[in-house]
């Protein structure tokens, strides 16, 4: 089930499968999408997370920064859940940890916050 793998993360920087990112991103099973932003910087929206949402993951994975500055409204976790999707919200380097670990047998995306 692997597809994407996380090998690092550091304030502001996260490699993944041999290359380094260093804005924002969404990882995908097959594919990193990078420079992804929130209409709200630090505020996650529903369309925020459109193309996650199309994806259909059984886990959605929100890193939500290094201090976990990036926030989840209870509306925007509550429209995930209810599409049947898991969420799962920690700080970005627990986040990591976790997406590595679910990714060898759920189908799992990321939605990582690199910096604050």
């Amino acid at each position: 089930m692997v597809g994407a793998v996380i090998e690092s993360y550091g304030f502001g920087r996260i490699v993944v499968n041999g290359r380094t990112y260093t804005s924002d991103v969404l990882i995908f099973p097959d594919h990193v999408e990078d420079g992804w932003w929130r209409e709200e910087g630090h505020r996650l929206s529903v369309r925020d997370l459109k193309r996650v949402l199309e994806a259909r993951p059984e886990v959605l994975i929100v890193g939500t920064g290094e201090l976990g500055m990036m926030r989840v409204p209870e509306e925007t976790a509550e429209f995930v859940r209810s599409e049947g999707i898991e969420l799962v919200v920690k700080p970005t380097g627990k986040a990591v940890e976790l997406y590595n670990e679910f990714s060898k047998t759920r189908r799992v995306v990321a939605a990582m916050h690199l910096t604050c």
